[in-house]
Parts: structure tokens; sequence; C-alpha cells
């Protein structure tokens, strides 16, 4: 019975011109809707295969992009669940691009594509750090300051969202790092800047993209950096980012649906997982320090039972 209805609909659909289907029913629905559609039947995977129809959807979705395809929406959209195996890391990479959109109650407020050189000695050897606002410039927005903080950065992480692609060129891969929504919005008790931080985390290391805020009424984007962060806290330089990175574009794929409560749930994990290890290097670190103060009385004490003893000889 279900077959046959089955059958029925898209009999039905079939008799609809394509033209309609595509001009007034595709152009209409977002990129997750109509992968789902394009897997219904043939003839709607045909319909639904247009790449001027991806395109526009790339476009409208990151205003960064200035052009996409279906196989760049299914990498920017989906979120990775496992990092790949990087066995070609002496494939040339000459150059990161990174492709950012910032929103804010759906409105866009930045939007900047950045290309990152990656064949310097400077850049290997130091940490991996990509900034998309000029230190000297800031972005105005319409984000009115709260007379409380707590209610701004509540704001910031209901309203706030964010989404920053990197794009290998030759390998012709991208993933997105964000979260989409920030995993966690703070105020800078020493400048009083209030502070978003969008994240990716990847077995032991953490892609934290930092978005900060000042102004004491309409609020302005004063930063928009990218950084690759160990659970120890240190922060990779730039050839293992681009490991990392690699990683991420080539590993298993998840649906994106869930990309905030997943993102934000592995976020607390690590930090989680980072105080642990804190705790215990401390602790570690408290025992030594007792063993070299317990050493060191004793040796003293020694020291003066030996002179004792040769002053009585």
């Amino acid at each position: 019975m279900a077959s046959s209805s089955s059958t029925t609909v898209t009999d039905l659909i079939s008799t609809v011109h394509h033209d309609i289907i595509e001009s007034h029913i595709l152009t209409r629905l977002d990129g997750a809707t109509l992968a789902s559609v394009s897997c219904a039947s043939s003839y709607l995977h045909h319909l639904a295969s247009n790449e001027i129809l991806w395109s526009k959807i790339c476009r409208s979705t990151w205003p960064s992009c200035s052009d996409g395809s279906r196989s760049f929406f299914s990498d920017a959209y989906s979120m990775v669940e496992t990092a790949g195996s990087v066995s070609d890391l002496d494939r040339p990479f000459p150059e990161l691009i990174s492709a950012v959109d910032l929103h804010y109650k759906g409105k866009l407020i930045f939007s900047r594509v950045v290309k990152t050189e990656t064949t310097t000695a400077w850049f290997k050897s130091s940490p991996l750090r990509v900034d998309l606002v000029d230190t000297k410039d800031t972005v105005a927005t319409p984000i009115k300051r709260r007379r409380r903080t707590e209610d701004t950065c509540r704001d910031l992480e209901k309203d706030l969202t964010l989404s920053w692609i990197v794009i290998d060129p030759i390998g012709k891969r991208a993933a997105n790092l964000s979260s989409h929504r920030p995993v966690s919005v703070q105020r800078n008790w020493i400048s009083g800047e209030v502070e978003a931080q969008f994240a990716t985390v990847v077995d032991t290391v953490e892609c934290v993209i930092t978005v900060v805020t000042c102004g004491e009424e309409e609020m302005h984007v004063r930063e928009v950096s990218l950084k690759v962060e160990k659970m120890e806290g240190t922060h990779l330089n730039g050839r293992d980012s681009l490991v990392i990175l690699r990683s991420v574009m080539e590993g298993k794929r998840v649906n994106g649906r869930r990309r905030e409560v997943e993102s934000k749930r592995r976020h607390e994990e690590f930090m989680e997982k980072k105080r642990e290890m804190k705790e215990k290097k401390m602790r570690v670190e408290s025992v030594f320090d007792i063993l070299t103060v317990a050493f060191g009385i004793l040796g003293f004490v020694s020291f003066v039972v030996f002179c004792l003893w040769r002053t009585s000889i």
C-alpha cells in the first residue's frame, strides 16, 4: 500500500512541468531540504542537481562565497564527526582560504574572504592565527549594549551566528570550523570587552574562533580571529595546524543540523578534560615542590649534623 502511494505521488510530480518545479519550488528551498528532495526520485534528483541552483544557495547561505556547488555545500554545511587520516602532507598547499560571515538576528554584519600564505618558514613555525579585522579598525554593528553585561552576553549567545569556512583550493575541499552559535560568551574583566567564542573540537585539539566586541552603546567588532589550541593550552604552529585542518576536511561528516548542540557538548567536554589535565599537572608540580623542599631541609640538617660532629672531634 505504501509503495502504491509513493508511486502515485511520484507520478503526480512528474506531470508538473519541470520549469515550474525548478523556478517556483526548488528555488524556495534551503540547501538541506533540497538535498533531501533530491533523494525522493530520479526525476527530482535530476532537477535538484542543477549547479546554478546550488551556486545561488551557497551565495545566499554564505555571502562571502562568490560561487559554490553541491559538493561545496555538502562540505561546508556538514560537521566533522571523526578526523580523517592525512597521508599526503607533501602535497602542495600554497594558501589557505577563509570565507567568514557574521550575522546578528539573521542580518549580515560582517563578511570577508582572507587568503593566508602557507609556504613561508614564519607561517610553518609560528603559532597559527588568522585575523580578519585590522588592529586599527573596527566594524560597526546594530548590536545595542545592554545596561547589564549579563544581558548583553545572553543576547549575543542567542542572536549572534558565525560561519568560518576554510578552503583548500588545490584539493578542492572545504570545512566549516564554526559552531554556528557561540559556545561561550563572557566579559573580559580587564578590558571590559565582550568575547564570543565559536569552536570545533577535533580529537585533542580545538579550533577556536574569537569575536571581540567593544563600545559603550552600539557595539563594534574589534577582532575576528582563528587559532588552533591543544588541550594542554598551547597553540599549534602553522604546519601542525594545516594537518588538523586537512584531517577535518577529509574526516567523516554528519548532518549539520545538530551543529550547535553537538559543538557545545564537545566544547564542554574538551574544557572539562583541560581542567582535569591542569589540576593533575598542578598536583604533580605540588608533590615535586614538596619533595624538593624536603630534600633541601634534609640536606641542610645533614650539613648541620656533619658540622657539629666535626666540631666535637
